[in-house]
């Protein structure tokens, strides 16, 4: 809670550029911080949150009797 009050203008200005933070309270949360015009948590989209765990190869389209193979189809 200290460190919010001390930092609330550079907290203020990260929430308006679409970053939520969550403020604690002797470790608990008491406060969620979001932009006013940020979506609500149920309608936020999580697109791009895997980008680079993972790549799919460029034959992904052809490759349906092999993946059928891999799931025992």
């Amino acid at each position: 809670m200290h460190e919010a009050k001390t930092r609330l203008c550079k907290l203020v200005a990260r929430a308006s550029k679409g970053e939520a933070f969550i403020i604690a309270k002797a470790g608990k949360p008491v406060a969620r911080v979001t932009a006013i015009d940020s979506p609500e948590e149920g309608q936020q989209q999580r697109i791009g949150f895997m980008a680079g765990q993972f790549t799919v190869p460029e034959d992904f389209d052809r490759m349906e009797e092999e993946i059928t193979e891999m799931f025992g189809g």
